[in-house]
């Protein structure tokens, strides 16, 4: 058994005095782990870090067994996204959700966007923009589509204001005005069919509110999981930098 796919880097362990297993994201293949000989030493170890493209070699003897990788560098961003503290939480939480996947699963899409997640990653407001983005295409994926294209009351496509905290349908501004206190805020980046060029402070907090109730949920408390230390050390980075930036210049 052979194959050769681009992945993205999830995860490393050791494995015995040299070796490592790594978990990918590929392209074709889905999550999918293999035996890096030589992966635990000083000249792999900076290859084999997480948000990393590489291109890689699968081979065993059967379909089932672990198998070997021989990986080679594609995209090296680890350097940089380990320089701050939003790229270290967020690489870490996008390969933690990303391993909710099944193994050998393919999910090309999803791919695409950790792909192009992590190349925009620089700054902290676009990549929570892409964090929260991912949480709801990982909940599609996984079988939890939340409904924010049509108020779930009457059925409008516009004015879509509010989401249900029970249903994850949208609620137009009407429909949901007496129960606005009960409701989760729909942020506008979020809307469908809407674009706004202004993103405030508060789209994101309701954006991470809205991803992680539901991503509890549907998809974490059923595993006996919770959401992950990196996912709060990412929105903690983001609440200390939307707070220097709210003082003003002496």
């Amino acid at each position: 058994m052979e194959w050769t796919d681009e992945g993205i880097v999830l995860g490393v362990r050791r494995h015995g005095e040299s070796s490592a297993i790594v978990e990918l994201l590929t392209r074709a293949h889905g999550r999918h782990l293999g035996l890096v000989r030589g992966g635990a030493g000083s000249r792999m170890r900076p290859l084999l870090q997480p948000g990393n493209s590489v291109t890689a070699v699968w081979r065993a003897r059967l379909d089932e067994h672990l198998g070997t990788y021989a990986i080679e560098g594609l995209k090296l961003r680890a350097a940089t996204l380990l320089g701050s503290s939003h790229g270290v939480y967020g690489v870490t939480h996008l390969s933690s959700i990303a391993r909710l996947l099944p193994e050998r699963d393919p999910h090309e899409e999803i791919y695409a966007m950790l792909e192009h997640s992590l190349d925009d990653f620089d700054d902290i407001g676009s990549a929570a923009v892409h964090v929260i983005y991912f949480e709801l295409a990982m909940l599609s994926e996984l079988g939890f589509r939340l409904g924010l294209e049509k108020c779930a009351v009457t059925g409008e496509t516009t004015d879509l204001i509010y989401v249900s905290p029970k249903s994850g349908g949208a609620v137009s501004r009407t429909a949901g005005e007496p129960w606005r206190d009960r409701l989760l805020r729909l942020p506008p980046f979020l809307r469908h069919g809407e674009t706004t060029s202004e993103l405030t402070d508060q789209d994101l907090q309701d954006g991470f509110r809205l991803t992680g109730l539901f991503l509890l949920r549907y998809v974490l408390e059923p595993r006996g999981q919770g959401h992950s230390d990196a996912r709060a050390g990412f929105i903690n980075a983001l609440t200390r930098q939307q707070a220097r930036a709210a003082i003003p210049a002496p």
